[in-house]
Parts: C-alpha cells; structure tokens; sequence
C-alpha cells in the first residue's frame, strides 16, 4: 500500500522490525537457531513454489483444455477456416475421393463411334490423345469441389462435430482412455474425415461425374500428430488430471508459508514473485524450442507442416498465455512489494503521491468542497481499507475464469485508482481536521 498513513520507522531498517515480530518479545538466547530453521524452512518452499507454478499451470490446461469436451471444441473449432488445415483437408479428401476413370480407353471409345460416323482418321487419332487430358480435368473437377465443400460452413460444422466426437479419442491419447473418431495408434493421432468424403462423393455425383459413385472405402484418416513419447506423455497426463485443480491451491499455500517465515517478508514475496515469474519464462522458451524440433522432426505420416504447427499452437495456446499472465503477475507483485518498501524510489514515489493529494484536498477544501466525516473516517481507518480492496482484487483475478495478463493489468488500474481515491479523500480528511483545530482559536469577542 502507499502512504503516510504507514510510519516510515517500521521499514527503515527492513531486518530489524521483522525480526522484531518473531523475536522482539522474547528471549535473545536460542532465537539464532529457530532463524536458520525458519530460514531455511522458507528457502526451501519458496524454490518449490517457483518450481510447481509452471507446472500449476500445465494441470490447468491439461484439466481444463485437453479434458474439457466444450473448452477443447471451443479451442480447435477456429482450425476449420485455418489456411492450412483447409489446404490439408482438401489434399486428404482430394485423395481419399479418388475417381477412377480411364481416360485413354474413353477416349479410345469417343475416337472410334467418331470414326464410324465419318470422323477422319487423323482426326480420330487426335481425339485418342485426350485421354490424359480427361484424366486431368477430371482430377481438377474433384479438387475444386472438394476445395468448395471445405470453405464452406459445412466442412466447419462437420470439423466442430467431429472433434466433439473425437473428444473421447483426445483423452485417449493422454489418458489412456476412451476413443472417438480420432484415433490414436503407436503415437500417431488422426482424425477420421469420412463423412466429408462421403459428402464430396454426393457432390461430385450430383455434379454429374457418374464414376464417383465408385468410390471404393479407401482409408479416410487425417494425421493430426505423431510423436513416439506418446505412451510416456500418457502417464503423466494422467498424474496431472488426478492432481487436477489442487495443485495450483496447493501451490499457492506453499509460497504463502515459505513467504510467512522468512526473515524478511517483503523481499521474500518479492523474490518468489520473480522466481516463479522466470519459471514461467524459461517453460514458455522451452515450448518454443520443442515446436522448432517437433516440426523439424515431422514423420511422413503427418501430410502437412503448416496444418502441424497450426494444430500445435491452437492446442497450446492457452498453456503459452497462462505462462505470459503468469509471468506479468509475477512482475506486478514484484514491483509492488519494492514499492511499499524503504527505498529512496518508493519513499519519493510515496511522498510525491501524497504531496498531491494534499495540495489537492486543500484546494478543494479553500472552494468549499469538503468530504465530511467520510474523510475523517477514511484517514483514520486508510490501511485497513486498502488492505480489504487489495484482498478483493485478489479474490477477483483468482474467480476470474483464464485471466490473462490484460486482466492483470485492468485489475491493477483499478487498485491504483481505488488507492488514488483513498489518499484523496484521506488528505481531505486531514485538511477538514487541521481547519477544526485552528477553528476555536478565533475570539469570542462578540459575545459580551
């Protein structure tokens, strides 16, 4: 918090005071002893605070992504009209609808009942050569309606029931558990793209291209992903989603005791704020470095690169933006336990800030605009009433449903406004208590 309303003596040696708290009242001898203990005790829960945040964060995701039928849809669901995955999916429906027809023997064919009408035979023989020209055109014929069906709002409402579907076959491939339409096989997950075959096969009978009808059931599996760590990735996908969302209360617990007894509570939050924050940081470097591998490292089953790492990032993306809130969080609580603190930087910062609101609340008290008893009250009662607005900003970022770091920075404004807001009506507070003791030294001279 800021301001006057903390006396600067408390802060000003930063060991002394909160060795006091521990200490102060009681004997000196055997007290060395209980600081190490507790120092140590503290070192070691705040390392294992900053270690278990990023990992906090992967059960989240894996909870709530990965294993959340609606978030999971609600996250690949924008993949259908993805560049990539519309590219992939017409390569794969283009080959999996393969029209088989013989242009050289209809052509053949066409060339002969030519003939026999009185068609010249040099023109006949011209005809014969546009067998694989008809080959073409009729592959061409193919891939544009399986390119229409693909932009269209159909192939999306089939993508979104599809992976719906497949939401069994996702827990599968991290669990262990259930199927669905995708399907995962010795570390290879696919989607099943039957149905928009079958649709682009009515299409292109409807379209007048009689030999779709033939289409024979030809394998209709679309690789998503391949990786041979799959089984091992099981394992402890499965651990993550038994922790599921304890961890991260528990992780907190952790760093609230670690914080509690250390020596020097400020820099102990201050530090396990920048620790976990760099965590964070080196787990999100490290998901950038194994997309690099994972991509460089492709095996032939996957068609397409750009659909892989399309896949990849819409997947981890809401990992890679709790990893980003995270570290900001960390930073902001960071830099506010080295604002409140005994620092040249923070006492200016403090006292400019109340040299403001008293200038403020002197003007406004010389135009007549005063506060009352609200004022008075609020300079009396200013600290517990920015501790119980911190308290509800905190309670609000941990309801708050995936916060990101725009949450953060919004629900810091409103603290610093709220904190604003304080000192204001505080300075007026204390303006309207200097004017009432300077008021009963006018004369009663009118009186007698």
């Amino acid at each position: 918090m800021t301001s006057s309303h903390e006396p600067s003596k408390p802060d000003e040696p930063d060991a002394a005071p909160e060795t006091g708290d521990a200490a102060g009242s009681g004997p000196r001898h055997g007290s060395a002893a209980g600081r190490i203990a507790r120092n140590t005790a503290s070192a070691v829960l705040i390392v294992l605070t900053c270690i278990l945040v990023p990992v906090a964060l992967l059960t989240v995701w894996v909870h709530d992504i990965a294993l959340d039928t609606d978030r999971y849809v609600e996250t690949v669901s924008p993949l259908a009209s993805d560049p990539a995955i519309e590219d992939a999916a017409v390569k794969r429906i283009t080959h999996a609808a393969d029209v088989r027809v013989d242009g050289s023997r209809a052509a053949s064919d066409i060339a002969a009942w030519l003939q026999s009408q009185g068609l010249p035979p040099r023109a006949a023989n011209a005809v014969k050569g546009l067998g694989p020209q008809l080959d073409s055109a009729v592959d061409a014929t193919v891939e544009k309606v399986a390119t229409r069906f693909v932009q269209s709002d159909r192939f999306e409402r089939i993508w979104t029931n599809a992976n719906r579907r497949a939401h069994a076959g996702v827990v599968h491939a991290l669990t262990g558990e259930g199927r669905g339409a995708v399907n995962v096989d010795g570390g290879t997950v696919t989607l099943d793209v039957g149905e928009a075959v079958d649709q682009v096969k009515q299409a292109l009978v409807d379209a007048g291209l009689s030999p779709a009808s033939k289409i024979p059931d030809v394998d209709k599996q679309m690789v998503l992903l391949q990786s041979d760590q799959l089984e091992k990735i099981r394992k402890g996908a499965h651990l993550l989603d038994v922790i599921g969302n304890w961890l991260p209360v528990l992780v907190v617990v952790i760093g609230a005791c670690g914080v509690l007894l250390a020596h020097r509570r400020r820099r102990a939050l201050a530090r396990t704020a920048l620790g976990a924050a760099f965590a964070c940081l080196v787990v999100a470097v490290v998901l950038v470095v194994v997309r690099r591998y994972y991509l460089d490292h492709l095996p032939p089953q996957v068609q397409s690169e750009a659909a892989a790492a399309a896949v990849f990032d819409t997947l981890l993306h809401f990992l890679r933006v709790s990893l980003r809130t995270a570290i900001v969080l960390g930073l902001v609580i960071a830099l506010g336990a080295y604002l409140i603190g005994p620092g040249r930087l923070p006492r200016a910062i403090r006292g400019t800030s109340e040299r403001a609101a008293d200038s403020a609340a002197q003007w406004a008290y010389g135009h007549e605009v005063r506060t009352g008893r609200v004022g008075t009250w609020t300079q009396a009662h200013r600290h517990w009433i920015a501790l119980a607005a911190l308290l509800i900003v905190a309670l609000v970022f941990a309801l708050w449903n995936h916060p990101t770091a725009l949450t953060i920075l919004l629900l810091v404004i409103i603290l610093l406004a709220v904190l604003a807001l304080l000192a204001l009506l505080a300075a007026t507070g204390r303006a309207t208590t200097d004017a009432e003791r300077t008021a009963p030294s006018h004369p009663k001279d009118t009186a007698g």
